[in-house]
């Protein structure tokens, strides 16, 4: 097996992060992989690979420290901000990891951060209108310093497709989880759970997968529009645009798009709305039709068709099965 079939998670060893966090996310994800080789033939179970990035004085960006597969090359499909210990990462701290994250972004990483590290995550300026949580203890601090994103602490794990956020200091576990879940399956998530006895992320847990888009495909022109796409909520979808947005020719556009994401630009629309539909169904108090309206939807009609297409139930069932105590809102 090559490093390019392999799913890397990386936990990045910033200044004062907290080692708690990263060896207990290392065990998580280590038994999760022996799960998956055992419940499946060895050959076709997902492989994971787990390292730690940490950089070092001198260089020019971090390196791996501990690998899983220290043979193989290959890109981390995730990297991991883990809380910090102490008083927040100052800009100048920051700044030696800056371009790194940003250009592992650029070419299909994702980027998340438990607690405070959502402060490095912020210092990158990729969270311009994304939304995100932290600490509640944080909001103030991280509005203040990161005004352009969308800081909602109440909510304990926001995954956004690209970049996931989670709140306190032992959301790491619903992180880690939230992660099994999204790249080995729900199977193995709750296995991992089982055995180490911590309850599975409450919001996140269905029987449905979240949608988790191709961001690894090299196609930069490409990736540019996942990327707005997802922190538009992908409200606006039209084709010139999107073309435009690339750089390309419109048929250029869309066979390119389709053969980097497995999804024509309607259907990879419809599921980043219906994500975000999710997410409101199970937390918030408002109405399917008002859920409609808020990703992107002008008929609430059509909204019930894609979202029962995807998902596999209407909004009035998900909500009923997730989020049992408001179901009259539908």
């Amino acid at each position: 097996m090559t490093g390019a079939d392999r799913i890397e998670v990386g936990l990045v060893l910033y200044p004062g992060a907290q080692l708690a966090a990263v060896l207990g996310m290392t065990d998580f994800l280590l038994l999760a992989g022996r799960i998956a080789a055992e419940a499946t033939d060895h050959r076709q179970a997902p492989a994971l690979r787990v390292s730690h990035w940490q950089l070092h004085e001198g260089e020019a960006a971090p390196r791996r420290v501990f690998d899983t597969a220290p043979d193989e090359a290959g890109a981390p499909s995730v990297l991991i901000l883990p809380p910090r210990l102490g008083p927040l990462i100052e800009p100048a701290e920051a700044a030696p990891f800056v371009g790194w994250l940003r250009e592992s972004h650029g070419t299909g990483t994702v980027l998340g951060s438990i607690c405070t590290g959502a402060f490095l995550l912020g210092e990158t300026g990729l969270l311009a209108g994304r939304s995100i949580t932290t600490h509640w203890t944080f909001e103030e601090a991280f509005e203040a310093r990161f005004p352009e994103a969308k800081m909602d602490a109440a909510r304990l794990i926001i995954d956004d497709g690209d970049i996931i956020t989670a709140g306190g200091v032992m959301a790491w576990t619903d992180l880690v989880l939230k992660l099994i879940d999204r790249y080995l399956g729900l199977v193995v998530m709750l296995e991992v759970a089982r055995r180490f006895l911590v309850d599975p992320p409450g919001r996140e847990q269905s029987y449905y997968s979240a949608f988790a888009p191709r961001l690894n495909h090299g196609d930069g022109a490409i990736l540019k529009v996942q990327h707005w796409l997802q922190a538009t909520g992908a409200k606006e979808a039209d084709l010139a645009a999107l073309a435009a947005r690339a750089g390309l020719e419109e048929r250029t556009f869309l066979r390119r798009f389709q053969k980097a994401t497995g999804l024509t630009t309607t259907e990879y629309a419809q599921r980043i709305r219906v994500s975000r539909a999710r997410e409101l169904l199970q937390s918030g108090a408002c109405t399917a039709d008002q859920v409609a309206w808020d990703v992107g939807y002008s008929d609430p009609g059509a909204f019930r068709k894609v979202f029962a297409k995807i998902v596999g139930l209407t909004p009035a069932e998900y909500r009923k099965r997730f989020q049992a105590r408001s179901p009259h809102l539908l």
